[in-house]
């Protein structure tokens, strides 16, 4: 005998504000460094505090890898960290 649940108008508008706060909680900017793996472009310029052109030739000449997902460019905070550790110069 299968058992049958029934779901309550109250029951979905409890599921709305969980879902609501999930992705508001997932959309907040997170603080510099918390847990954050990917950085945009701008994240990257300010970090290193370099103009859009050298962070362009970074990426050009291989220092720096990223990853392209639209016409968003993202990259890695421990490969940052590691081209800080290691100075710009190969």
């Amino acid at each position: 005998m299968a058992v049958i649940e029934i779901l309550t108008k109250e029951d979905l508008r409890n599921f709305k504000s969980e879902l609501i706060q999930e992705i508001r909680a997932l959309l907040q900017p997170q603080e510099q460094g918390q847990n954050k793996k990917w950085l945009k472009s701008q994240e990257v310029r300010k970090m290193l505090n370099i103009s859009p052109g050298t962070l362009q030739n970074l990426r050009i000449n291989g220092t720096l890898r990223y990853t392209k997902i639209g016409s968003m460019l993202y990259y890695k905070l421990e490969d940052i960290n590691t081209l800080l550790e290691k100075g710009f110069e190969q």
